[in-house]
């Protein structure tokens, strides 16, 4: 899908991240993906992001829109032209507006479903919590700042974390079209991040033990960014095989 390239600033952004039995998280990626692993485990979460200042580049900022967004995110692999890429499966998307959420899969890559947003931020505490019009969706998290990553992350640095993130800033998304997944890269012109430590943790996909067994998932870390100018370039299509993740 070819858009113009958007420009604008992510105003905050949560990733929230899980370690995942790589078999089981294997089983809900499309071909050609597979689950991208540090170490044994799999890697997926949610991305909680309020953008501003959303234009095309070379529009006035003043013309730019903000809207809060949820990405359910897995860190993926795929072979490309003899090698290996890197990147993220987006398999849901939702947004607070309805302008997204209309241009989504049309205009924009990647379908976006509405929802509503709750929001509250006070110095170091942060609390999100979405809800899907469609009810399929539902996520409440609530942290706040803290020194470092937990003990037991599969990452031994904030930098090691950091770095995985920033490297997996190409993401596919399904479409209306059986086996076609687009494409769409984020650039960021500035990159930081904090670790938060998580008080509340609440998602309607990650917490479903039909689709995660209780021992196949564990809460890893969550990290924020803020102020960071950025980009998003469509990229070309991906064409999946005929089978479909189970």
């Amino acid at each position: 899908m070819k858009i113009p390239t958007m420009q604008g600033v992510i105003d905050r952004r949560i990733l929230v991240n899980f370690r995942v039995d790589a078999d089981v998280l294997a089983r809900q990626l499309p071909s050609p993906f597979r689950p991208q692993r540090v170490g044994e485990m799999g890697v997926a979460g949610i991305c909680l992001i309020r953008l501003k200042q959303i234009r095309p580049l070379g529009m006035s900022k003043f013309l730019g829109l903000a809207s809060e967004n949820g990405a359910h995110r897995i860190a993926v692999e795929w072979g490309e032209s003899g090698r290996t890429r890197q990147g993220v499966y987006i398999p849901r998307r939702d947004t607070s507006s309805r302008l997204n959420a209309w241009v989504g899969g049309r205009l924009f890559p990647g379908e976006h479903h509405h929802a509503r947003f709750e929001v509250e931020e006070q110095g170091n505490d942060y609390r999100v919590a979405m809800t899907s019009d469609d009810g399929a969706a539902h996520v409440a998290v609530a942290g706040r700042l803290t020194d470092g990553l937990p003990s037991n992350s599969i990452f031994g640095s904030l930098q090691a974390a950091s770095a995985f993130f920033q490297a997996g800033s190409l993401g596919y998304s399904p479409t209306s079209t059986p086996d076609q997944y687009d494409g769409l890269e984020l650039r960021t012109f500035a990159w930081n991040v904090a670790p938060l430590s998580l008080e509340r943790m609440e998602s309607s996909f990650f917490d479903d033990a039909a689709i995660f067994p209780t021992d196949s998932i564990t809460l890893d870390h969550a990290l924020l960014m803020r102020n960071i100018p950025h980009q998003w370039q469509g990229r070309a299509a991906i064409q999946g095989l005929s089978e479909s993740c189970a």
